[in-house]
C-alpha cells in the first residue's frame, strides 16, 4: 500500500483518470495527490520539466542538467541513446526473427562503439558536468552485464569490458558498481517476465574475447589456440517447437520495455 496515495498499484491511479484506460500501465508516471489520478507518463518530459520547471524545489547546489547552451546537443545524444541503446537492447531481446535480432544486435553496438570512442576522449556525454544525457544513458548501463548482456544476448562484451564505458559508469557519479540491490531486483524482474525473448535454436552473437581466453569460461586456452580463429556466431542446438495449441501460455511481459 502506497503510504502517500493509499493505493496499492499505479494501475489505480489510470483507472481513476480513464477508466477504460486501453494501453499500458507504465511508469514513471505522476500523480497529483488530491485527485489521485496521474497527471502524465511522458517520460522524456517528465525529467525535462523537473529540471526546468521545478528548480524551485533544488536542492542547494544541485547540478543543472539541461543548460541552456547545451540543449541542442543533449536533445541530438539523447535520441541516439535512446534509440539505439535504451530501446537497443529491448530490440534484441525481444526480435521476432533471426534477421531481426541480428539488426538489432549490430545497431546496438554500433552505438555503444560510438560511446566508447566519445568516452575515450571526455568524461561526460555532453559538456563538463553531468547532465540529462549522462542519467538517461545511466539507466541501460546499471544493468548491462546482469541482465543484457546475458538474458537478452547483447553478448559481444560485457560493460566491464570497455575501458571508457566502464570507467566513465564508475567514475562520473553514476552509481553502477555501488547498486547490487537495484541490479539483483532488475535482474530477477526481468528474467522472470521476459521468457520468450530469444527462442531457443536461434544463433546468437559470441563474445569476442582476447586471444588465449576461453569464450565459455575465461580460461586460458590450451597452446596454439586463439580465440581469434573461433567462428564469430555461435547456434545452440535446434528445437523442434511444439504445435501452438501444445505450448504453455507465455507469462505476460511488463508493458514496459525501456529498460
Amino acid at each position: 500500500m502506497d503510504p502517500v496515495l493509499g493505493i496499492e498499484r499505479i494501475q489505480s491511479a489510470y483507472f481513476r483518470r480513464f477508466p477504460d484506460y486501453p494501453r499500458g500501465i507504465t511508469v514513471p508516471a505522476i500523480v497529483d495527490i488530491a485527485s489521485g489520478t496521474v497527471v502524465t507518463n511522458n517520460f522524456p518530459q517528465i525529467t525535462l520539466d523537473f529540471a526546468t520547471e521545478w528548480t524551485r524545489f533544488h536542492r542547494a547546489g544541485a547540478p543543472d542538467l539541461y543548460p541552456e547552451h547545451l540543449r541542442t546537443e543533449i536533445d541530438a545524444v539523447n535520441r541516439r541513446v535512446f534509440t539505439e541503446v535504451n530501446n537497443g537492447v529491448y530490440r534484441c531481446g525481444f526480435a521476432g526473427s533471426q534477421e531481426a535480432y541480428n539488426s538489432a544486435y549490430s545497431r546496438l553496438w554500433t552505438a555503444l562503439d560510438w560511446l566508447e570512442e566519445r568516452l575515450t576522449g571526455q568524461r561526460y556525454l555532453v559538456g563538463d558536468t553531468i547532465t540529462e544525457a549522462d542519467v538517461r544513458l545511466f539507466t541501460t548501463l546499471a544493468r548491462f552485464d546482469a541482465v543484457y548482456h546475458g538474458h537478452f544476448k547483447c553478448n559481444r562484451q560485457k560493460l566491464a569490458e570497455l575501458p571508457a564505458l566502464w570507467g566513465y559508469a564508475i567514475f562520473s557519479r553514476l552509481p553502477v558498481s555501488a547498486t547490487p540491490s537495484i541490479l539483483s531486483r532488475s535482474s530477477s524482474t526481468i528474467t522472470s517476465s521476459t521468457r520468450t525473448s530469444i527462442p531457443p535454436g536461434w544463433c546468437r552473437r559470441a563474445p569476442i574475447r582476447p586471444a588465449g581466453w576461453s569464450l565459455m569460461a575465461g580460461k586460458r586456452w590450451a597452446a596454439g589456440h586463439s580465440a581469434t580463429a573461433l567462428p564469430r556466431d555461435r547456434c545452440v542446438p535446434a528445437r523442434k517447437s511444439p504445435p501452438a495449441t501444445e505450448r504453455p501460455p507465455a507469462k505476460k511481459a511488463l508493458s514496459n520495455r525501456l529498460g
